[in-house]
């Protein structure tokens, strides 16, 4: 009894406190050409779809953006493909560019001010949004099938693919 009434309390605040955080505007991610996107202008389109939400000044970002520019161009014309989106917002732009320069980072990439990305995080996964790298996972019909928060070495994404392509086959 006593942690469904806990719950219950959580739940109440959680309700009470998204009446005072207004829905992600359309348009809180930009290419950086400045056109509005959104995930599910990529999402969907018949391969999976592996968003990274990055920063610029982000340590393992840094390390782990070749590793994904490879996965990005061994799949991308078959079964899968990358979207990475930056929390560096409009004040850090700059600072984006030179990390898609210096890394050669061959996916579009799409530019987000950090609350808004950590809320679209959020209501995408009903999680709190804690940092970069983080993951979202689509398979090829658009639906959302994984979060992960951290680092995530590539060949675990190949090998989640592989096994749910297979399965659904």
């Amino acid at each position: 009894m006593k942690k469904i009434k806990h719950r219950l309390l959580y739940l109440a605040t959680l309700l009470v406190w998204s009446m005072f955080l207004p829905a992600v505007q359309a348009g809180a991610l930009q290419d950086f050409d400045g056109q509005s996107k959104s995930i599910s202008d990529f999402a969907g389109k018949g391969k999976w779809l592996v968003v990274m939400i990055w920063a610029s000044d982000c340590h393992i970002c840094n390390q782990e953006a070749y590793a994904y520019v490879d996965f990005h161009f061994a799949h991308a014309d078959d079964d899968a493909q990358v979207l990475g989106i930056t929390i560096d917002g409009q004040a850090k732009k700059a600072d984006a560019q030179k990390f898609i320069e210096r890394h050669k980072v061959n996916f579009p990439s799409l530019i987000g001010e950090p609350a808004d990305v950590a809320q679209l995080f959020s209501e995408l996964t009903g999680v709190y949004f804690v940092g970069t790298p983080a993951f979202l996972i689509y398979d090829p019909s658009g639906k959302l099938r994984v979060q992960q928060v951290g680092a995530v070495p590539p060949e675990l994404i190949e090998n989640f693919i592989k096994q749910n392509t297979t399965a659904s086959k």
